[in-house]
């Protein structure tokens, strides 16, 4: 019996576990152990890596997010269904098949899924609370631009580019959102792959050898142009206060191409042509001279155009080869490339080589350590004119070019160089023959980046950049029949900068159900050294005798005493941030930055730049997603503080010097001991410009990018900046450097309107504009007013036309009235003060020289094989003061020399009286067809190893419409006053060009 049943339970045990065995696997125990961590990659279709993607678990409700290389872990089995989504891509919904998974997503054309980089690390357009805009190489590659600065013209609201010189090479004003500093400067902050530039001079500056002072070129010229991939304008506080200390006046971060996944790429980039100058200015010929002169010993029986004489056709040609591949690992990119420009002016030339290695590769498992290296070295070669800014009233080679007298010949009837026989007034082919103006200068920008995942969602980061620059000058002026160093001299320019860069930073990402987290932490510290030496020979021997000095300067002449700097500042900083997303609608981002300065008062050395930004993504909220018009549509509101320590070294130090000027006389040999001179007043309170920015945006998509853009609104304050002021009673100098209580406000609207008009296999087209208001005052200044903005000519020695006064806008024009001419051509200015005299007391404050509106046009279309693209620009409101004009005033003709067709026209009397007023104001309102490119594509289906030859064909300044009667009226002279910055001055500037050119891109 017992034997019996203990077979009967042993059998149905036996079929219970069987049964059990071949069920379905439903225990949660189990199931939970076929689970594990599911690893992926999120790309677009162009193998981009979308970060901060949601993956997430349907099943589970398990979230992930993807960092910056579009990867996520996520636990999972094998059967479940993940869903993944992004803003401005279609939702995809993918079955885990095994540990690891390759996901593309399709874009939905939206601009809100776009990819921006951002201070330390990316994020998608949509995710994005601050005012910024990304700029990509198809948008950027229009026309010859040796600098990076020169590419965002007319390419981003709330950004206006200003030539100092047309010259190769030569530097540029760039402002973004107005004027911020009184004398600080308004140069935004450069980024090249995560290492923060110096705006200081890497070139070495030109002496003055009586035809004023050549500045150092353009800082950022060394950076080839054809091997940037993006072009990132951070502009509100929000989004550029996590660079605290140098964010004032905007970032603009700098990424460099890199390999692209699929086969191998070796480019061929090139393209010929040649420059002109944009226009000639209207002065009198030789025939209306003659008829012009009452004085006939004036007319000299040539029939010269001086302009003709000095201007070229400039040829310029531009290689680039570029080798890129992408692994499964890592990526690499080299580059050669070979810019070859002549200047429109004889002489003048601008010569660069440039090699660039990118390279990343990544270790251990599943790429847990990746390590990037950017490497760019440059060697640039120019050759310069004597036309410097600091000319006085004899002015320099262009002044001299265009009031030469028409009736002069170049040469005399022996074949040399017709001598003028004038002081302060030469042949200005004779000057160009007499003056030799070389510069060398030789960069390397680099930075290793290792990125280390220590947990799943922390990254560990660590960056290390040097950026290394050499520049020599060799100067030289000949023993010459003028009066402005007649007996030769030559001057050698030395200068050597050093940056160095350490980053230690961490990244957290996670993500809680509809909660998403982005938290950063670091510290940076960098190191500026710069020196300079200076040397030269007065006397020196004949041009042509001996060896030239630039090769043996010891060969004649009487040496000149040797000096040299050297100076260092360094910055350390903390920094952090916390990006928050709730269920992709609500967006939170916070940053805080503490920078310490050498440049600072010991009472100050650290300030504290902290920022705050909502985003609402009302495109996503039930009330609005159902709207099919809708694709996006996102409102932001920010508020931040930057600073900037734009100042010299040392200013919070006192400075002391030996000097006879404060001697005694101890002895009673009458010798005089030299005595101890304060220059310079401590003030350990010094501490940064501060500017606060308050912004209001709203970015949308409507109706599947048929209309797309942003519009924003700015209020951007300057507080407590830095100046120069007069001391206070018994201080041991006059000045001394300060705070102020002072505010410079600038505020105004902008927007940004595209649209993808037509969008079919053959045939694409899309249009976008950009404008800018610009409300720009001073307030709260503690002193009556400051001046800048030092004017050059005949009796016009301490002539200054900017003016800084409360009440009015950033380098506003001081000057007389001037009302037209009386009956007999002689000037009437406006008597101001009512005492029938005219004099300084009647001068008035005009409009400022910053444009109140700025546009932008352009418009890119596609048709089969052919490309078009067409790019204008504009400004309105703003004035120039025409300083060349005012050299070139009716009183030249009582002297030999010429003059502007308009005051001779106008009736004006040769016996006016050189003095500065309205007359030589004028508007810099213009429209000018900035950019014209077309293009044909090839196709070689014979030639396999060819995969595109696009040849084009492309005009830059074709057209301007402007009534200014200056060479170009986007223009700004350096004519600094003290240090105050200068605005909306127009002084012989070496001209704009207008350049054609033919090129070609092909890819094998």
């Amino acid at each position: 019996m017992n034997i019996r049943l203990l077979f009967t339970v042993a059998v149905w045990l036996s079929s219970v576990s069987l049964s059990m065995a071949k069920a379905p696997y439903h225990s949660t125990y189990d199931q939970a152990a076929q689970q594990g961590p599911v690893k992926g990659v999120v790309v677009g279709t162009d193998g981009t890596p979308i970060p901060g993607a949601t993956v997430r678990s349907l099943s589970s409700k398990r979230v992930a997010t993807t960092n910056e290389r579009g990867e996520f872990t996520i636990e999972a089995a094998k059967g479940e269904k993940l869903v993944i989504t992004f803003i401005g891509y279609d939702k995809q919904e993918v079955t885990v098949s095994g540990s690891s998974l390759n996901i593309t997503l399709s874009g939905s054309s939206s601009q809100l899924g776009e990819v921006v980089v951002v201070g330390y690390g990316s994020q998608t357009k949509a995710d994005v609370t601050g005012a910024l805009t990304q700029l990509k190489a198809d948008n950027i590659k229009q026309g010859v631009n040796i600098s990076v600065d020169n590419l965002l013209q007319g390419k981003v609201s709330g950004v206006r580019i200003a030539q100092s010189s047309g010259e190769p090479g030569a530097g540029v004003d760039v402002f973004i959102r107005g004027v911020g500093s009184i004398r600080s400067g308004s140069t935004p902050l450069f980024v090249v792959d995560g290492v923060p530039l110096s705006n200081d001079n890497v070139s070495a500056g030109g002496p003055n050898f009586g035809l004023g002072s050549s500045e150092p070129k353009n800082p950022l010229n060394f950076l080839n142009t054809s091997d940037i991939e993006t072009i990132t304008i951070l502009k509100d506080a929000s989004a550029a206060a996590i660079y605290g200390a140098r964010g004032s006046n905007g970032v603009v971060l700098i990424t460099t191409k890199r390999g692209k996944k699929g086969d191998p790429t070796l480019t061929y980039d090139m393209y010929v042509g040649t420059s002109s100058v944009i226009k000639k200015m209207d002065v009198l010929s030789a025939d209306e001279y003659r008829k012009a002169i009452k004085n006939q010993a004036y007319d000299h029986g040539g029939n010269t155009d001086w302009q003709d004489v000095i201007y070229r056709n400039g040829f310029v040609q531009n290689h680039n080869l570029s080798f890129a591949k992408s692994t499964n690992t890592g990526s690499y990119l080299a580059s050669l490339s070979r810019l070859d420009q002549d200047g429109i002016v004889e002489k003048s030339s601008f010569k660069r080589t440039t090699a660039r290695l990118n390279a990343e590769e990544s270790f251990f498992d599943n790429r847990r350590l990746v390590v990037k290296m950017n490497l760019t070295a440059s060697d640039i070669q120019e050759t310069a004119i004597p036309n410097g800014n600091t000319a006085g009233s004899d002015g320099q080679l262009i002044i001299h070019a265009l009031m030469a007298n028409p009736t002069r010949s170049v040469y005399d009837s022996t074949g040399k160089y017709t001598n003028f026989n004038m002081n302060a007034h030469y042949n200005p082919a004779y000057l160009l023959s007499i003056y030799d103006d070389k510069t060398n200068t030789f960069r390397v920008l680099g930075n290793i980046e290792a990125t280390l995942r220590l947990l799943p969602g922390l990254t560990y980061r660590f960056n290390y950049g040097i950026d290394k620059s050499t520049s020599e000058r060799n100067s030289t002026i000949y023993p010459n029949i003028t009066d402005r160093t007649p007996l030769g001299a030559y001057v050698q320019n030395n200068l050597s900068s050093l940056t160095t860069l350490v980053d230690h930073y961490l990244t957290y990402n996670k993500a809680i159900n509809k909660h998403q987290f982005e938290v950063l932490g670091g510290f940076s510290y960098q190191k500026f050294s710069f020196s300079g030496t200076t040397f030269g020979v007065q006397g020196i021997a004949a041009q042509g005798t001996g060896v030239a000095p630039e090769y043996n300067p010891g060969y004649s002449g009487t040496s000149s005493a040797p000096s040299g700097y050297a100076q260092e500042n360094e910055l350390q900083s903390y920094f952090g941030r916390v990006n928050y997303n709730y269920d992709n609608k609500y967006l939170l981002t916070a940053s805080l930055r503490a920078d310490g300065s050498t440049r600072f008062g010991k009472n100050n050395k650290y300030g504290y730049f902290p920022s705050f930004a909502l985003g609402w993504t009302l495109s996503r909220e039930d009330f609005i997603k159902d709207i099919t018009a809708i694709s996006d549509l996102k409102l932001r509101a920010s508020w931040g503080q930057t600073g900037n320590q734009e100042v010299p070294n040392k200013i919070t130090q006192a400075s002391y010097s030996l000097s006879t000027n404060s001697g005694y006389y101890l002895y009673d040999d009458h010798t005089v001991i030299n005595g101890v001179t304060v220059n310079r007043t401590a003030n350990p309170d010094l501490k940064w410009e501060l500017v606060e920015q308050y912004n209001i945006g709203v970015d949308f998509d409507f109706w599947s990018s048929k209309l797309y853009g942003s519009l924003e609104y700015y209020n951007k304050t300057t507080k407590d900046p830095i100046l120069n002021i007069p001391s206070e009673p018994l201080s041991p100098t006059t000045t001394v450097w300060k705070n102020v209580d002072a505010r410079i406000v600038n505020k105004g609207f902008e927007f940004m309107l595209g649209s993808r008009l037509i969008n079919t296999k053959d045939l694409t087209w899309s249009v976008d504009v950009n404008g800018s208001t610009l409300s720009n005052k001073i307030k709260d200044l503690p002193v009556s007013e400051l001046y800048s903005g030092s004017i050059s000519g005949p009796g016009l020695s301490d002539v200054n036309a900017n003016i800084y006064k409360n009440g009015y806008a950033a380098g506003s024009f001081f000057m007389l009235k001037h009302l037209g001419y009386d009956k007999d051509g002689k000037d009437i200015f406006e008597d101001k003060s009512g005492d029938g005299l005219i004099n300084a007391n009647d001068r008035q404050i005009f409009q400022s020289a910053l444009p109140k509106f700025n546009f932008g046009f352009n418009t890119q279309a596609r048709y089969k094989k052919f490309d078009l693209s067409v790019s204008v620009i504009g400004q309105t409101g703003g004035y120039l003061v025409n300083n060349t004009a005012l050299d070139l005033n009716i009183n030249s003709l009582a002297s030999d020399r010429n003059v502007l067709k308009k005051y001779y026209d106008a009736g004006a009397n040769i016996a006016n009286a050189v003095q500065l007023s309205s007359l030589y104001l004028e508007k810099s309102d213009f429209v000018r067809l900035n950019n014209v490119r077309l293009g044909y594509t090839f196709s070689f289906q014979q030639v396999p190893w060819m995969q595109s030859f696009n040849l084009y064909v492309s005009a830059q300044n074709l057209v301007t419409l402007t009534g200014y009667s200056g060479y170009d009226p986007l223009v700004n002279t350096t004519k600094t006053v003290n240090g105050n910055q200068s605005l909306g001055v127009d002084y012989a500037t070496y001209p704009a060009a207008k350049t054609f050119l033919v090129g070609a891109t092909i890819k094998f």
